[in-house]
């Protein structure tokens, strides 16, 4: 099967998919009171204790070595991060849309459902208004996590309130087939970092692509074999590259950069590859962008994500593979791994990323560091400590978030 074909099995295979299966998403009970603490390291030792907690308490119920826990800027900053959120998409309905069209709101990968429920809950107590207009609709692949977020929508009486303005819909975004005229925002954070990338390997010498298979033998060995007929997505996804990102102020990074003069010299000394390092590319976020663009017409985007990640297995912009046992993070050096026990999550390169975006969809967008969305967004005297440091603003500093204007 083709590599991306591989990882996306390996992550969302429903009977063995490491986010149908095994993933479970860390929460951490009451909300950190960030003004009492002394400074960051008390956050992070806070955190590691409750941290403790929560996987002893999992423990207690069904022991496992194998439990693939991980966490998100939601869950540790709640309701903050949401709320920040929240604040952006109110600010941008009231200048653009309001009061002749609903506040819809799409979010895919809503994992606990903690990030619907904040926003929810500040459009309900801030703007009454804008909240009786409000519909939320998430696209979750996962049925484990879609029967999780209606347990969390029905948990409080508090929760319950917005159960007429949810909608958690079980499905694919990409089997999505609904055309969807309205305006309305789609929310994709810490979402592209595993969408399937496919591996693109070139020759050195003539320059000529080759795509990445992956073979599984009998005694479950995966090989990877390269082939010169690319598919007609990755085709056309390396098609719409070069078109889209001709005038970028800075080149993107790639395996053929640099002097061919010096590749030629290269290519014939012993030893050396016939190939290059695979290069990843986000074939799955090219076929989200064409989603989007064929049925939601009208959306605009508000994604975040990684812009770099440490210890990826070698290759351009490739991912990082790892799983956890006996709580503790485990690396490797190749996404062939024994499907559902490893995350697979890739960086992203936003100015390609907002350059192909751009010409599929013909929008025009804004690229920013997190840190500095959620000074323009958060109240950051919520999540600053005594010392005057601030996590909500430390953490995550590897990360961007993609806006449509």
């Amino acid at each position: 099967m083709l590599m991306r074909d591989f990882i996306d099995d390996s992550l969302y295979n429903p009977h063995y998919g490491y986010f149908s299966t095994q993933a479970v998403i860390f929460s951490p009970g009451e909300s950190f009171q960030f003004n009492s603490m002394k400074d960051e390291f008390e956050f992070h030792d806070t955190l590691r204790k409750r941290y403790t907690d929560f996987e002893d308490a999992l423990d207690a119920k069904q022991p496992s070595d194998t439990r693939q826990l991980w966490h998100t800027p939601t869950e540790l900053f709640r309701p903050y991060y949401g709320e920040a959120i929240a604040r952006y998409l109110v600010a941008n309905y009231k200048l653009s849309h309001h009061p002749y069209h609903d506040l819809i709101i799409y979010e895919m990968g809503a994992g606990n459902g903690t990030l619907m429920l904040n926003i929810l809950d500040y459009i309900r107590d801030f703007h009454p208004d804008v909240y009786n207009r409000t519909q939320f609709k998430v696209i979750e692949i996962s049925s484990a996590l879609a029967k999780l977020q209606n347990e969390h929508l029905a948990r409080t009486a508090s929760s319950r309130g917005h159960k007429d303005h949810v909608e958690i819909i079980n499905r694919s975004i990409f089997d999505w087939d609904t055309y969807v005229p309205s305006p309305c925002n789609f929310l994709a954070l810490e979402v592209f970092d595993n969408f399937a990338h496919d591996a693109i390997r070139y020759d050195p010498v003539t320059e000529i692509p080759l795509q990445a298979i992956v073979m599984i033998d009998n005694e479950g060995e995966m090989y990877e074999f390269n082939t010169p007929d690319l598919d007609p997505v990755a085709s056309h996804f390396l098609d719409v590259r070069r078109q889209a990102c001709a005038n970028l102020a800075a080149p993107y990074q790639h395996p053929l950069k640099g002097s061919k003069l010096w590749r030629n010299v290269k290519s014939r000394l012993p030893f050396t590859p016939n190939l290059t390092l695979p290069e990843f590319i986000p074939t799955r976020l090219m076929q989200f962008f064409e989603i989007l663009a064929e049925y939601f017409p009208r959306h605009r985007l508000v994604a975040g994500d990684f812009n770099e990640l440490p210890n990826a297995v070698q290759g351009y912009n490739a991912p990082v593979v790892q799983t956890r046992y006996q709580r503790t993070v485990v690396p490797v050096t190749t996404p062939l791994v024994h499907q559902g026990y490893f995350d697979i999550l890739f960086p992203t390169d936003f100015a390609v990323t907002e350059a192909i975006y751009r010409a599929m969809t013909g929008k025009l967008t804004r690229v920013t560091k997190q840190e500095e969305f959620l000074r323009g967004w958060a109240f950051l005297e919520e999540t600053r400590t005594r010392s005057g440091e601030n996590p909500m603003l430390s953490w995550y500093k590897n990360a961007s978030v993609l806006t449509t204007i």
